[in-house]
């Protein structure tokens, strides 16, 4: 089905999903842990405020991935980023 975002951009999708996949990669990080999981476990922690390491860590494991959009395969890409960082889940 033939979509277009409020910007514009037209998009084909099978799905109800209106997210639009040019902004999404407009609006994907360049760096930091956020560019290292895909768009609907970013969006995740977005959508909860979640825009920091400090701020994740305020998390357990269990709370995150009850966040709609995010899945297992993001966990360790996020435990590896606190982990670096000289942090962890709560």
């Amino acid at each position: 089905m033939l979509k277009i975002c409020e910007k514009g951009h037209q998009f084909f999708k099978s799905s109800e999903c209106p997210t639009c996949p040019v902004c999404e990669q407009d609006s994907k990080p360049k760096d930091g842990f956020l560019s290292l999981l895909p768009a609907p476990a970013r969006r995740a922690l977005e959508n909860r405020n979640i825009h920091t390491l400090d701020e994740l860590s305020k998390f357990n494991k269990i709370e995150i991935l009850k966040l709609h959009g995010m899945g297992k395969t993001s966990i360790p890409k996020l435990q590896k980023a606190l982990t670096e960082a000289g942090l962890s889940f709560r």
